[in-house]
C-alpha cells in the first residue's frame, strides 16, 4: 500500500510506486497471474513512435479547476496543447450547464539563455503577474523537462509568493523525463492539490466526492436516492469545493487509473472512505460495485433493491443485442482502466474479444486492496485475452494487429487511435464520455452505440479503399513485436 506523504514536494512516478509498465505481450491471465507480487518486468522498446506526456495529464487536470490559474513553467512549445485543453474545457462547461469561461493557462517561456542562467526569478515575476491580471484563487506551477534538467528552486519560488500574495502557489514535479508512463502525472496533480489545498475536515457531510475527467453526470439519481450528494472533482470544480473534500462521506473513481492516488490520499489523511471494487462495468461487476457503495454508505437495502430494478429494466433488451451480435468479434485500444471497462462490456454484449492494446499497466495499487484490479475481474468473469498488449499509444503496433485480426469493430478510448480502424476498413468508434458505460445503463448504451457504428460499413467500406496507409507491406508482415525486447514471461511472486 502507498504511504502518502504530503511534506515531499514530489510523489514517486508509478514504475517505482506501483511496478507499473508500458511494454508487455501475452495473454491477460499471464499479466494478472504475475501482478500483485512486483513480479513484472519492463519491455523496452528499441522503436517507439509517439507516447503521451505526465506533464500534460498534470495539466489537463489542473487546468480545469475553475477559479484556479496554472503556469506551466518551461519552453514555449510545453505550451503547445493549450488549446486542446481550452476545447475540452469549453465543452465540458456545455455539457454540465455551467458559465462559460477562459482557461487560465500560462507559461514561463524558458529560453536559452534561462537554461544557462536559471529561470527560477522569472517564474516568481510570472506568478506576480498572473495573480495581477487574473486573481485566482490558487496557483499551481507545473514543471517541465526544461525546468527539472536545469534544477530551478521551484518550491522556493512558489513558497515565497505563496506568502506575499496570500493565496496558495503550489508547485506540481511533472516533468515527462521523470517517468516512461504518462499516468504518473495525474498522480502529479493530485499530490499537488492533497498536499496545497484541502484542508482538514470541520464537519462530515452527505456528499461523495467523484474523481472524473469531464464528461455527463451520471451518479446524481443514484446518490440522491441513496440520501447523498455528487461533489465531482477535479475538473470543474473550484477551490473551496477541493478543500472540503475532507468532509465526504466516501469517494467514488470513474476511473483508477485517474483517481488512484488520490483517493488513497483522501482515506489515509482524512479517513474518507473509497470504494475499491472496480469501477461498475458489465451485469456482475456493477453489481459489485453497487453493493460497496450500498456497504460504504450504509445503504445496503436500498442497492439491493436498485440492482433488481436496473437488471430487470435492461435484462430484455440485453437479451436482444446478444442475440444480434452473436459471432461478432472486438478489438479494443483505451488506457487501463477504461481498456477493462471496455473489455467486460464487449463480452457482456456477446463479442468474441480478439484482442486488447492497453496503455499501461499497474500491477499494485495505491490502496493495496487486490479486489480493486479491474483485469483481474475481467479474466475471473469472462475468461482469458490471448492477444493482450500493453503500449503506450504505439500505432504501428496496432495497425499490425488489426491488420491480421480483421475484427468486425475496433473501440478505442482515446483521440488519434480509432481512424486506423477506418482507413482497414473496420467499423470503429471512439469513446469520448468516460462516463457513458457505467452502470446497467451503460451496458445498453454501448449497444445502441456499437448496433449504429456496425450498420455505417458502407461509408467504412469506401473509406478504406480510398484512405492512404501510411505503414508499409513490408511493416505489416513482421511480427508486430519485433521492437519490443526483453523477457515478455514474467515469474510470480
Amino acid at each position: 500500500m502507498t504511504v502518502i506523504d504530503i511534506t515531499s514536494p514530489e510523489v514517486q512516478v508509478r514504475e517505482v510506486r506501483l511496478s507499473s509498465i508500458t511494454g508487455f505481450a501475452g495473454s491477460a491471465k499471464e499479466l494478472v497471474g504475475c501482478s500483485h507480487g512486483r513480479g513484472v518486468r519492463e519491455q523496452t522498446r528499441s522503436f517507439s513512435q509517439s507516447m503521451m506526456c505526465a506533464s500534460s495529464s498534470a495539466f489537463c487536470q489542473l487546468s480545469m479547476i475553475m477559479d484556479a490559474a496554472v503556469i506551466n513553467h518551461g519552453p514555449v512549445g510545453c505550451a503547445g496543447d493549450f488549446p486542446m485543453f481550452e476545447v475540452t474545457y469549453r465543452i465540458g462547461q456545455m455539457q454540465r450547464e455551467l458559465p462559460p469561461l477562459l482557461g487560465r493557462y500560462f507559461n514561463s517561456n524558458i529560453t536559452e539563455s534561462d537554461t544557462v542562467f536559471g529561470a527560477a526569478e522569472k517564474l516568481g515575476r510570472v506568478i506576480r503577474e498572473v495573480y495581477a491580471r487574473v486573481r485566482p484563487k490558487a496557483i499551481f506551477v507545473t514543471t517541465s523537462c526544461a525546468s527539472g534538467i536545469i534544477g530551478d528552486d521551484i518550491e522556493g519560488t512558489v513558497t515565497d509568493a505563496a506568502a506575499e500574495l496570500g493565496i496558495p502557489v503550489v508547485a506540481c514535479s511533472c516533468e515527462g523525463v521523470r517517468s516512461r508512463g504518462w499516468t504518473s502525472g495525474f498522480d502529479s496533480a493530485y499530490h499537488t492539490v492533497v498536499r496545497g489545498i484541502v484542508k482538514e475536515a470541520r464537519q462530515k457531510t452527505n456528499k461523495v466526492n467523484i474523481i472524473n475527467f469531464w464528461g455527463s453526470h451520471v451518479f446524481d439519481g443514484l446518490l440522491e436516492r441513496l440520501g447523498f450528494e455528487p461533489n465531482y472533482i477535479v475538473p470543474f470544480s473550484t477551490i473551496e469545493q477541493l478543500e472540503r473534500t475532507s468532509e465526504a462521506a466516501a469517494t467514488i473513481q470513474i476511473c483508477p487509473t485517474l483517481g488512484s492516488y488520490f483517493g488513497a490520499a483522501l482515506e489515509q489523511l482524512f479517513g474518507v472512505p473509497e470504494i475499491k471494487a472496480p469501477p461498475a462495468y458489465g451485469l456482475e461487476g456493477s453489481d459489485r460495485w453497487y453493493r460497496e457503495l450500498g456497504a460504504v454508505l450504509g445503504a445496503s437495502d436500498e442497492v439491493e433493491k436498485i440492482i433488481a430494478e436496473e437488471r430487470a429494466r435492461i435484462l430484455p433488451e440485453l437479451k436482444r443485442y446478444r442475440q444480434r451480435f452473436a459471432g461478432k468479434t472486438a478489438y479494443l485500444t483505451a488506457g487501463a482502466a477504461h481498456g477493462h471497462a471496455i473489455i467486460a462490456l464487449l463480452r457482456e454484449l456477446g463479442f468474441f474479444v480478439k484482442g486488447a492494446a492497453i496503455f499501461h499497466h499497474d500491477p499494485l495499487y495505491d490502496n493495496g486492496d487486490k479486489t480493486s484490479d479491474a483485469l483481474a475481474q475481467d479474466v475471473e468473469l469472462y475468461g482469458d485475452i490471448q492477444n493482450y498488449q500493453v503500449c503506450n499509444k504505439q500505432a504501428f503496433e496496432i495497425v499490425n494487429l488489426l491488420t491480421r485480426h480483421r475484427p468486425d469493430l475496433l473501440v478505442a478510448r482515446h483521440g488519434g487511435m480509432a481512424h486506423w480502424g477506418g482507413k482497414l476498413g473496420i467499423p470503429s468508434f471512439l469513446v469520448d464520455d468516460e462516463q457513458f458505460g457505467f452502470g446497467y445503463q451503460g451496458i445498453l448504451n454501448y449497444a445502441e452505440r456499437i448496433a449504429d457504428t456496425l450498420d455505417n460499413y458502407e461509408y467504412l467500406a469506401n473509406f478504406a479503399e480510398h484512405a492512404v496507409n501510411p505503414y508499409t507491406k513490408w511493416w505489416l508482415e513482421q511480427e508486430p513485436y519485433c521492437f519490443l525486447g526483453g523477457d515478455a514471461h514474467v515469474e510470480a511472486y
